[in-house]
């Protein structure tokens, strides 16, 4: 028996199907919080609310589609276990569903995967099998995995149930704010998106939705303005968790009855966005999950009287990455600032450029020699400086004082 899901046979899921799922899901996991944010509603231009679902089971929206998906399996089709295909969250979802059912669990990762994604992963007991250079190559290995071993494939995305699971976050955005005017939503696969746009839309027509994708796997969005789907080969991001090749059949018919656009992210804005999160509000937010409020902070709104949700839909984030976030988030809004300067290779050459750096109350984070380089002249010292500023107007102020001074010196980006 093959228990792979058949999804041309299967019908849309309904409003009343997530509202089934939703009371299931009140036995497992909670309810996440919707807050305004007074520091990005300023930012912005508009009223904006953050639904966290970092702080979700397993620090993500998947648990709600995996839980919800695997409670509706017989005996059956649970009797050799389940597998999955996932970079990190799927996986560590469809792995706490498991170990509340108590049946054994596959999950199939990408080489790539994040290792702390893949520690959680396994402290979940779940079986790790790293196979493929992406989600795409991971999936065809574990639906071939599925097949040897009888198991039942937990989709992430393009699946009925799992759909139903993630619309729980659509009900409980209308309970916390019924008047809400638009809601902004990371995409990927489109699971998530999908299973929103059924639960507002159900109830009021006029809420806009809106996708988020990443620049680089804008898949949903040509399927939607070629009116097919579309594989895009996609390249490299750090929004692990949206960089999807190709939408499902299931999520395209459903965003494209009911999602009303989809907008394009890049990199940069979802570090900027990482970085104010963590200083500002004090929330980690991993890329993905950072992509809607990036939109929306690198485009800001026209409306200053609409209340705007985005959905944080995770916070699974490899520390490694994080810190380079901090440092990319510092460079971007100019409170870092690396140079590179050629002095006379004599003493007292370095202190008058460290005293002027110092009275304007610049704090010096590194300080690197070079004579050996060949961009070094003989007899000259290169001099790389780290430096910690307040502003954009504080490193123009550096600036003028180099020029004056007629230090010799590079902008290092």
């Amino acid at each position: 028996m093959n228990n792979e899901l058949n999804l041309e046979t299967k019908n849309l899921p309904t409003y009343d199907e997530i509202i089934k799922g939703r009371e299931l899901l009140k036995n497992f996991i909670g309810k996440t919080p919707l807050s305004k944010s007074n520091t990005f509603s300023n930012l912005i231009g508009t009223n904006i609310f953050l639904k966290n679902e970092a702080f979700q089971k397993t620090g993500s929206f998947k648990v709600r589609g995996a839980l919800y998906k695997i409670n509706s399996l017989s005996e059956e089709e649970l009797k050799y276990g389940i597998i999955a295909a996932s970079a990190g969250n799927h996986a560590q979802g469809v792995a706490y569903a498991a170990t509340i059912r108590k049946i054994p669990c596959t999950i199939v990762m990408p080489i790539s995967a994040s290792p702390a994604k893949i520690a959680a992963t396994r402290s979940y007991n779940a079986r790790i099998i790293l196979k493929g250079a992406d989600y795409d190559e991971a999936w065809i290995a574990a639906k071939e995995i599925a097949r040897n071993e009888n198991k039942t494939i937990i989709h992430a995305f393009d699946d009925p149930e799992v759909i139903a699971g993630q619309g729980s976050i659509g009900l409980e955005l209308l309970e916390d704010l019924p008047d809400l005017d638009e809601i902004y939503i990371p995409v990927g696969g489109g699971g998530l998106a999908a299973g929103v746009a059924i639960a507002i839309k159900s109830k009021k027509r006029d809420i806009k939705i809106i996708g988020v994708e990443s620049k680089s796997f804008p898949a949903m969005k040509e399927s939607l303005e070629k009116g097919s789907l579309q594989t895009k080969k996609g390249e490299f991001t750090i929004a692990d968790g949206i960089s999807v090749k190709s939408p499902g059949k299931l999520t395209f018919e459903i965003a494209k009855k009911y999602l009303d656009d989809i907008v394009l992210i890049d990199d940069n804005s979802i570090v900027k966005t990482m970085f104010l999160l963590m200083e500002r509000s004090k929330l980690v937010v991993e890329p993905a999950g950072a992509a809607s409020l990036a939109y929306l902070l690198s485009n800001g709104h026209k409306n200053r009287n609409k209340k705007i949700v985005s959905i944080l839909s995770g916070g699974n984030v490899d520390m490694y990455l994080l810190g380079q976030v901090v440092a990319k988030g510092l460079l971007q809004m100019n409170r870092l600032l690396k140079i590179f300067i050629q002095l006379p290779d004599k003493p007292g050459a370095l202190k008058t450029v460290v005293d002027g750096i110092s009275d304007l109350s610049i704090n010096i984070v590194e300080v690197v020699h070079d004579r050996l380089s060949a961009n070094v002249s003989a007899g000259t010292a290169g001099v790389y400086l780290s430096l910690e500023l307040e502003n954009a107007k504080h490193c123009e102020l550096l600036i003028s004082f180099m020029k004056k001074k007629g230090i010799d010196f590079q902008i290092s980006v």
